[in-house]
């Protein structure tokens, strides 16, 4: 690995301000480009000794601009929900860091297949960018864990119910803080170049969160199936269909530990 900067997209959102958190322990704070859409948000980035610099994934000029001189660039994918314009949004940062010796992208897992849904823009962007024969890292994230374990579990807790859609059916989900793990190490040790990570962590399921809630709250809870409203039920409905089920050793391997499990985020939260 060169001493070039590492720059960071989406450095101000939840998983690219984990990454930057991670290298800061890694690398000294001005080899690190923080480049985000709106700089104040990442003043106290700034305050640390990284270098904020403008970027906007719709704007190719502002990210000419802020991957000046980067030896490394992480795209953290958009969180544009449009295929059309987040495969866009994608290519001009892939055009943009042109001159970097490594792209790193967050993908996601199943990617590396064509179809519609939620991996369409992700198989079309890793398309795009092994186009361009540039030296590459395709991390493959699964769903996060954040968005199942949650402190309002507590209302479950004191309920004395968990319920999810699921099937009783296990999750690949991982952590953003272990996502952003991954991604350090990526973008700070050599050997990765060509390889495609498939991430997932600890096989988990909603009836083995509802003991490791009543282990933690002391308090009997029970499970139930019921899908919930909104958003979330397409994600447990993808997980009765068994489509989380994947695993691979990918991302023990990046950590050097094995992955939070669900019990250990119950505690922590």
């Amino acid at each position: 690995m060169t001493s070039d900067p590492i720059a960071v997209t989406g450095a101000s959102g939840a998983l690219g301000r984990r990454v930057v958190d991670r290298l800061l322990l890694l690398v000294p704070p001005r080899r690190i480009v923080a480049v985000v859409r709106d700089p104040d948000k990442a003043a106290d980035l700034a305050a640390r000794g990284v270098q904020v610099r403008h970027g906007d994934y719709d704007q190719p000029a502002t990210l000419d601009r802020a991957f000046a001189g980067a030896g490394t660039v992480l795209l953290i994918s958009s969180p544009e929900l449009d295929t059309a314009r987040r495969l866009a949004q994608h290519r001009n940062v892939t055009a943009a860091a042109i001159g970097a010796d490594l792209l790193v992208y967050t993908s996601f897992l199943g990617a590396d297949r064509p179809g519609p849904g939620v991996t369409e823009a992700h198989h079309a962007t890793e398309a795009a960018i092994r186009a361009t024969g540039r030296p590459h890292v395709f991390l493959r994230n699964p769903f996060y864990t954040d968005a199942f374990v949650h402190s309002g579990l507590r209302t479950a807790a004191e309920a004395g119910e968990l319920t999810s859609g699921t099937a009783g059916r296990t999750l690949n989900t991982a952590t953003r803080t272990d996502l952003a793990g991954a991604a350090a190490t990526v973008l700070t040790t050599p050997g990765h170049e060509g390889r495609a990570y498939d991430l997932t962590g600890p096989l988990w399921t909603f009836p083995e969160l509802a003991e490791v809630l009543a282990a933690h709250f002391q308090t009997p809870i029970s499970y139930r199936e019921q899908p919930p409203p909104g958003p979330m039920s397409y994600l447990h409905h993808l997980a009765a269909t068994g489509a989380l089920e994947q695993q691979t050793s990918d991302l023990e391997t990046l950590l050097g530990r094995k992955p939070t499990t669900i019990a250990d985020l119950v505690a922590a939260l």
